[in-house]
Parts: C-alpha cells; sequence; structure tokens
C-alpha cells in the first residue's frame, strides 16, 4: 500500500472507477451532500412492479425486480423515501411465502450474466435476505404490512433452536437484531447467534488476507454498532489493519470472489471501497 492518505486515494478511485451510487454516497457520507441525491440514483434501478433490478446487487446482470437488489437500496438509504420503499415492500409482499420470507432471487437470474455462485441455493426463502431487510426497514423507521410479517418470520426462525450455520444469514440476523424494537428479545439470542458464527469456517476471527469470508467488520463495521462488543480491541484492531493494508495502488480495495464480468468487478470494487472508507473513518478518524 502506498503511503498516500486512503480517503483522498479512495475518493479518486470512487470518481474514476466507480458508479453514480456509490460517488453519491460518497458525497453524502463524506461532504455532506444530501441524502436525496442517493434516492434519485436508485430511482434508476426501479421496475414498474416497486422493486429493484438492473443488477444494482453486481453479482447478477438481471433487469428484473430481486429481494437482494431491493435489499441493496435499503441499505444505501440514509433517510426513509415512503415513495420507494412503500411500492419496494409491496413487491415484497407479492413476492414472499405465507410466513413472509423472500429468497435472495428466482430463476429469472439464469437468462442472464451471474456470477458462478448464484445457483438454486439463491431461490430458496430465509433469513438471507429476509432478516437484513426487515432489520434495515426497522433502522430507516419505515412501517409496513410485510415488515411485520418478515419480523414474525425471522423471531419464529431465530427462536426454533435451528439456526443456520451459513455466514451470510447470520450476519442478516445480527442487522435485524441490532434494529428491531424489542431489545432485551433480542439480547437474549445474541449469544447464540455469535457462536454459530464464530463456529464457521467462512468466518475470519483473525485476518486472511486474500482470502473469501466474512470478519468483525462485517458483523460491526461502524464503531458504534451494537455489536462491537462482541469482539476484543485486539482482534477489531488486527482486522482494521489487515483493511487498510489491502488497499491497492490504484485508491481501491479488491474483491476476493469472481464477478461475473469486469464491469461487475469495478462495480464491486467501489462498493467495497465505500465500505472499508466508512469503516476506518468511522473506528480510526
Amino acid at each position: 500500500m502506498t503511503e498516500e492518505d486512503p480517503f483522498v486515494a479512495g475518493a479518486r478511485f470512487l470518481a474514476r472507477e466507480g458508479r453514480l451510487l456509490e460517488r453519491r454516497l460518497f458525497a453524502v457520507h463524506f461532504q455532506g451532500a444530501a441524502p436525496g441525491s442517493v434516492a434519485d440514483v436508485l430511482r434508476g434501478y426501479r421496475n414498474d412492479d416497486g422493486g429493484f433490478g438492473h443488477g444494482l446487487e453486481p453479482d447478477k446482470r438481471c433487469p428484473a425486480s430481486l429481494p437482494v437488489d431491493v435489499e441493496v437500496a435499503v441499505q444505501s438509504l440514509t433517510v426513509a423515501d415512503p415513495a420507494l420503499l412503500g411500492p419496494a415492500c409491496d413487491f415484497l409482499s407479492g413476492v414472499a411465502t405465507a410466513s413472509g420470507a423472500v429468497p435472495l432471487a428466482f430463476p429469472v437470474i439464469e437468462g442472464f450474466p451471474r456470477a458462478a455462485h448464484w445457483t438454486e441455493w439463491t431461490y430458496e426463502p430465509g433469513l438471507n435476505p429476509t432478516a437484513g431487510l426487515a432489520g434495515h426497514l426497522y433502522r430507516l423507521g419505515f412501517e409496513h404490512p410485510w415488515r411485520e410479517a418478515a419480523a414474525g418470520y425471522c423471531w419464529d426462525a431465530i427462536e426454533s433452536g435451528a439456526l443456520p450455520d451459513e455466514v451470510h444469514a447470520l450476519s442478516e440476523v445480527f442487522v435485524f437484531l441490532a434494529h428491531v424494537p424489542d431489545r432485551a428479545r433480542a439480547a437474549a439470542h445474541v449469544p447464540a447467534v455469535l457462536e454459530r458464527l464464530t463456529a464457521s469456517p467462512m468466518f475470519q476471527a483473525t485476518p486472511a488476507p486474500g482470502e473469501y469470508g466474512l470478519t468483525p467488520l462485517h458483523i460491526a463495521p461502524a464503531a458504534d454498532s451494537p455489536w462491537r462488543r462482541l469482539f476484543d480491541e485486539a482482534q477489531i484492531d488486527a482486522h482494521l489493519d489487515a483493511l487498510a493494508a489491502a488497499r491497492l495502488p490504484d485508491g481501491g480495495w479488491p474483491v476476493t470472489w469472481e464477478p461475473p464480468s469486469e464491469a461487475a468487478r469495478l462495480e464491486w470494487r467501489g462498493v467495497v471501497t465505500l465500505q472499508a472508507l466508512r469503516t476506518l473513518r468511522s473506528y480510526r478518524g
């Protein structure tokens, strides 16, 4: 890594290679831009059914609305936008199971370029992405009947004693538990979710540079995260050091999986670069 200031280099990388969404998010988080500028970009990914598609999550280049793309849209919003969220939740309600769960994607993705890991497993309704979607809707304070149905599904799944082993699903559960209003109920389930997460071979308790997996910084991406307390300071510091060291000479961060195209790779690099900058600024100023 060069000695150049990571925020200067990262901003230049995003300006040169990032898509408009990440550039607008950078402006909101680092330059005081109005949050509405993000919603303006997201409207370009909307479909007539109220959902989002068109590769908003870059690993599949499908124009159809998919729950995973709705999740990216909801994650991106820093303030609730009823004009976007209401129709998006209506879409989710229309594709959900009777219990409120939604899948990441549908078989329609098979007609378009996609990363190799986007296969049949993404068609199964589950905590990924249902828990994350519900959690972010609670974060935004946006009420909708689907949110309540999804929360019911999530509580049933969490309290069944049969938590998933997959780290992404568990990270989605942590999003839900971070924002759901019943704090005592949420706190009661954190130890079991953490135990399942840390037992997974895809969870990197110590840094593993260049390898794909989730780290404590994925669970607690900001210094004020309620889940920072789940990891000791030495562990957090080691991962922050590894994150800073992973920056490439062009100013951006790499991805550790194989996207479906070079365009998708650059889009993902913009996503992970923005998140790296936000995490480093939050923890280290």
